[in-house]
């Protein structure tokens, strides 16, 4: 069974989206939850399935969306390691070189 690993960071991220969303609509939060951990469990079957951005970042990374989100990971570990859940409009450049 191919599994996925996710970084400080990444468990981080996921929490801070649930809890921004939920503020305002708790099932949306729920829903989205279970959409990004539906993704996050499919990306070790085909884990080159994302996409370089090296206009964001020079590491060894691939994007992969979901809805407004980026789904951040190493296809070339395994467990396939994710290590950031970002909203699109977050300056991802700044954000992947402090990580």
């Amino acid at each position: 069974m191919t599994t996925f690993f996710l970084s400080p960071e990444a468990s981080q991220d996921l929490i801070e989206i649930y809890e921004f969303i939920a503020q305002d609509n708790l099932e949306a939060a729920e829903r989205l939850r279970v959409e990004l951990l539906e993704v996050l469990r499919g990306l070790p079957a085909m884990p080159g399935k994302g996409h370089v951005r090296e206009d964001l970042t020079t590491r060894d990374v691939l994007f992969w969306p979901v809805r407004s989100y980026q789904v951040i990971y190493r296809s070339g570990t395994r467990p396939l390691e994710v290590v950031a859940v970002l909203h699109g409009k977050r300056n991802l450049r700044r954000i992947l070189r402090e990580r």
